[in-house]
Order: C-alpha cells, then structure tokens, then sequence
C-alpha cells in the first residue's frame, strides 16, 4: 500500500527483533563531542524551582531519569542546578544539621550549586572537540555534568543550550556507570576506552 509517493509500507519480517536501548556502541572516544551532548534545542531540559523541597527534586530525577535538574525561576533564568549528588550524599546532612532542620524540610535552594559557580563549554569549543576532551575536562573540573553554553541567534543573549553527563557518556561507549564515585566512574571509562 502506497501511502505517499515516496513512502511505501510493508509488513514486518517474522525474523524482527526488538531494539534494545544500549545493546549498542552508539560512539567512541575520538568520536566528536556533539555527539554525546544532551542538546535543550532537541530534548527539554529538566527544571525545578529553588523553592522545591529535596524530595521532590529526587522524585522530579526519578521521574524524568536524570541526576542534574537546572534550577530556575518564574521567568526561565538560570538560578543554579542540582545534582543527585547533593541531594543524597553528605551534603544534606551537613546542611541539616547546619541549619537544625529535619531533611525533609531541606530545599533545592539549601543545597544547589549557584549560577555563579557553574562550569560551562561554549557550543564553538563543543563542535572542534572530541568525546574524550568532554572527559578530560570533566575529569578535570571533579564532576559528573557540564554545561554547554551558546548564543541565542535571535536576541543575541547567552543562552544554556546542552549539558555532558559522565554517566550518559559512559552508556553511550558501552560501559554502564552506576555510582557517584568520580574516581571510579572515570576509572570505569578509561579502561573500556583502554580495551
């Protein structure tokens, strides 16, 4: 049946199998760096406000299979961004007990990493750059995610256009990473790229 001039439909092959998601080496370590960048222009991206409570940024992660929500405003504006890190390694427990509160009464806004002190890549650096520089420099920065950061071609305003993910990075060449240990997860990386 010919459905329009150019696209004709067929039944499925009885030998078809299911695709599954990361059965697959979808790059390599010299493969370009664009290639694994999450881009906010294709994929929205995860946002939560300051004001959320923790357990609901940990659901919001959850729910969305994310460890990074961008904090922002009412406006759309970059306020900072919260990892899964934050929200359940030590730092909670230090802001509790800091602070004399219970974790449940603990918001993004207690434990979220500034604007002010967020790394970021410009989209230019991104473009010349290989996956394995994304590696070096978040190897180097002690993180697990960084942003990447471009110029709205319209008003001509910054603008966050994408983030890198080690562990994203790491689904995408083939090696599962599960843990918040950068030592490891970058250990884990290296040696498949090593093979």
């Amino acid at each position: 049946m010919t459905i329009a001039a150019k696209v004709r439909t067929r039944k499925i092959s009885p030998q078809a199998v299911l695709c599954v998601s990361g059965s697959y080496i979808l790059i390599g370590p010299e493969s370009p760096a664009i290639e694994a960048m999450t881009d906010f222009s294709r994929v929205t991206a995860a946002t939560i406000g300051a004001g959320a409570p923790v357990t609901v940024a940990n659901a919001t992660m959850i729910s969305r299979g994310v460890r990074l929500l961008l904090v922002v405003d009412e406006d759309g504006r970059l306020q900072g961004l919260i990892t899964a890190r934050d929200t359940l390694g030590e730092k909670p427990m230090q802001v509790s007990q800091a602070k004399g509160a219970k974790h449940h009464e603990l918001t993004v806004a207690d434990l979220m990493c500034p604007v002010g002190e967020i790394d970021t890549v410009t989209l230019n650096d991104v473009v010349n750059a290989r996956v394995v520089d994304i590696l070096d420099a978040l190897r180097s920065l002690g993180r697990q995610h960084i942003l990447v950061e471009d110029v709205d071609p319209a008003s001509g305003s910054p603008r966050l256009r994408g983030v890198f993910s080690a562990t994203q990075i790491g689904r995408l060449l083939g090696v599962p990473v599960q843990t918040f240990d950068l030592a490891r997860t970058f250990g884990e990386i290296e040696a498949a790229l090593a093979d």
